[in-house]
């Protein structure tokens, strides 16, 4: 994809596009507080089915639907299978929570036969003890039961569960990954809790740098843990592990996934919601003037992210500097409101860089011992 030719930014490559507000759960840690009392905000499906159009032909290559809860919106389907069959899009992916998933929802899914469907279900540890914390009493049961669905038909390839670490559910990494082998779901990402929306009352709390330093001893010790996660897994403290020895100043998509709200917003990523970073409009107008207005704002954010790679007090005397420079600056911002902060979880990357095969879990590490730089990679789970 062709630079756009402003301080280095890129057209997206990726499109995370939120379809309605409204949600049958009231999870505690969502961030934009839908549930089922919220605006619908339900997008005109014509206006979806322009602003894809529109996002294949400038050379997008992924599409992800999601709310509140896609599947509310009431021509869900028909959406969807305009995505799918119209543009040339290499990925189209749903992220549910996957408790609407009856039979006919997904005799539907399988009647669209399109190779890259991704269906994301949020499945926040593997019993009611864990999951239902978060969303809610008997909400486990009904994702697991739309989970089974999918499989049953033929579409377990084409899952992924979406995992929030947390303190309380942290532990239950290793029996989630037994669980989707057991399903026979394609995999399970993670991502660490950001204290926004309403997991900013403080009511759930980020996993601890010795629950990170826990994980990583059970992964090298644990040769059946190491194979289910081989196959299925893609975990934050683990592949800051494996990817420690990079360089990482170009992880960051910036520009290359914005995320458009359901009041037609559109924010550089889903986490990176800064005001004064935000254009509007996206659904009255077409997306290359959209994002013609977003180029100024983001190339002055590309800027400042080049500027803080590595550079940051706390960063000078990390051994990770080079891989982690600071962290995502959207959740740095999300934390503190500064976007030239460390991230949040600066003491759970310190506590991975700090970790040692040969001796087990250990608080720090020699800072002189600087990680060497070394050909990009991408880490989604950064």
């Amino acid at each position: 994809m062709e630079c756009t030719g402003r301080a280095g930014l890129r057209l997206p490559r990726a499109l995370s596009l939120a379809v309605t507000g409204l949600c049958n759960l009231s999870c505690r840690h969502c961030l934009v507080e839908a549930g089922p009392r919220a605006d619908p905000h339900h997008v005109p499906a014509d206006a979806i089915r322009r602003i894809v159009g529109e996002f294949a032909a400038l050379g997008g290559e992924e599409l992800w639907l999601t709310g509140g809860e896609p599947l509310l919106h009431p021509q869900w389907l028909d959406i969807l299978s305009a995505c799918c069959r119209g543009p040339s899009l290499r990925t189209v992916g749903v992220q549910t929570n996957g408790a609407l998933l009856g039979g006919a929802q997904v005799g539907a899914l399988r009647a669209l036969r399109f190779e890259g469907l991704r269906i994301q279900v949020s499945l926040d540890g593997s019993a009611p003890r864990t999951h239902d914390r978060v969303r809610g009493r008997g909400s486990f049961e009904r994702t697991l039961d739309g989970v089974r669905r999918l499989v049953a038909a033929g579409l377990g390839g084409h899952i992924s569960v979406a995992f929030t670490e947390m303190r309380h559910n942290m532990d239950d990494l290793p029996a989630l990954l037994a669980l989707v082998e057991a399903l026979g779901v394609r995999r399970v990402v993670s991502g660490t809790l950001l204290a926004q929306g309403r997991a900013a009352k403080g009511e759930l709390a980020p996993p601890t740098p010795a629950q990170y330093r826990a994980l990583l001893s059970r992964y090298h010790a644990d040769g059946r843990f190491q194979q289910l996660y081989a196959e299925h897994g893609e975990v934050a403290a683990i592949e800051w592990w494996k990817g420690r020895a990079e360089a990482g100043p170009d992880c960051c998509t910036l520009g290359e996934h914005p995320y458009v709200t359901a009041d037609g917003t559109v924010y550089p990523c889903a986490l990176c919601r800064v005001d004064e970073l935000a254009v509007r409009g996206a659904f009255e107008r077409p997306l290359a003037a959209t994002l013609a207005e977003a180029m100024p704002p983001w190339s002055r954010l590309l800027e400042v992210k080049q500027r803080r790679h590595g550079s940051l007090r706390p960063c000078l005397e990390c051994s990770g500097r080079l891989h982690c420079g600071g962290g995502c600056m959207g959740r740095a911002h999300a934390a503190t409101g500064d976007l030239m902060a460390v991230e949040d979880r600066c003491e759970l990357r310190k506590a991975v860089y700090g970790w040692r095969e040969d001796d087990g879990p250990r608080a720090g590490r020699d800072p002189a011992a600087v990680l060497r730089p070394c050909a990009r990679r991408s880490h989604p789970t950064r």
